[in-house]
């Protein structure tokens, strides 16, 4: 288990977009996310600002690699603070696509000071192909007409408004960023092909009938680079019902030029047709649309129009709360 609270690495990035996966963690889980390690013009996310002993001194127990840098690897000049942190008595946990447990650095420096390096994106589990059986208890994964357009928001925005009203669910995390929320998980992105369904049945087991399990999607059966993962996520939750996500204004899909996005239902009618490949049964309950390039009233006007469009409750998980999804489920 990785010990908390944490220590937001921030390094060098000064963009927020690149800064997801603390930002991440301080929203939904603000009482992890404990101060912030940053360079000269790093992004700033309102922690208190720590060197790595006052961080040791204040409690806190793990630094985590908040930031994607471009390529997923590991910066030469961050390696010598992550091995003053090492010294000075932290646990290390990443989400990069490098394993920094295997950096001669980090792994010596880590066995001299008796610490942990944690790489959630890689697991240790092995997984089998995934099966179709039909299981028990209740499961709800988020699709997307596009990558990054708010699924794991989504999906944690349902847990707490499920769990307010009473009901038993599970937020379930697929990307490393919602491990780090939640404290488990599977990177699918990083388990073989022909596995991904099983690492998904893996993590939504069989459960009490009435209990739900909300998986945080990823991609998008849309997006070229992506679809593969989506599928596997849709076959291996056998999900009861789905949620669409899309983010307002964006038309093309993300880094591949060339590819429109598709209409809200258009996303829903395939989504719905995979996956009743593994539960008939299927509904879509909601829409979920990220607003934040909007102005208030402009925001109520777009999900309005989505509403008129879809005939499903649609509703910003960060600006309107997701309790009309809940009820559509219900």
């Amino acid at each position: 288990m990785i010990k908390k609270p944490y220590l937001m690495f921030i390094g060098d990035v000064s963009t927020a977009v690149f800064a997801k996966t603390a930002a991440g963690v301080k929203y939904w889980r603000p009482e992890q996310a404990a101060g912030q390690f940053r360079f000269p013009g790093g992004v700033d996310l309102g922690l208190p600002d720590f060197t790595m002993k006052e961080a040791v001194n204040a409690g806190i127990k793990t630094i985590l690699i908040g930031v994607a840098p471009q390529g997923g690897g590991l910066p030469q000049e961050w390696l010598d603070f992550l091995i003053e942190a090492l010294d000075a008595g932290l646990d290390i946990a990443s989400g990069l696509h490098v394993r920094l447990a295997e950096i001669p650095a980090l792994k010596a420096a880590a066995e001299k000071n008796n610490c942990n390096i944690f790489d959630v994106r890689f697991s240790t589990q092995t997984f089998t192909v995934g099966k179709g059986t039909p299981r028990s208890g209740k499961r709800l994964l988020t699709v997307g007409t596009d990558c990054s357009v708010g699924k794991m928001y989504m999906a944690l925005a349902l847990e707490k408004e499920m769990q307010k009203q009473g009901l038993k669910a599970t937020f379930r995390a697929t990307g490393q960023t919602g491990i780090l929320i939640a404290g488990s998980g599977v990177s699918v992105d990083a388990v073989v092909a022909d596995f991904i369904s099983g690492a998904t049945e893996f993590i939504c087991p069989g459960n009490e009938p009435d209990h739900w399990d909300v998986i945080e999607g990823q991609g998008s059966l849309f997006h070229p680079a992506y679809a593969g993962v989506s599928l596997g996520l849709l076959h291996g939750s056998q999900a009861d019902a789905i949620v669409v996500c899309h983010e307002a204004g964006r038309k093309d899909v993300k880094g591949i030029e060339g590819y429109a996005l598709p209409s809200l239902k258009e996303c829903i009618h395939l989504n719905l047709q995979m996956g009743g490949r593994t539960n008939p049964d299927i509904k879509c309950v909601g829409v979920g649309i990220n607003t934040s390039s909007l102005s208030d009233a402009e925001a109520m006007d777009y999900l309005n129009k989505a509403e008129d469009e879809t005939g499903l409750p649609c509703a910003d998980p960060v600006r309107t709360g997701v309790a009309a999804i809940v009820e559509s489920l219900l």
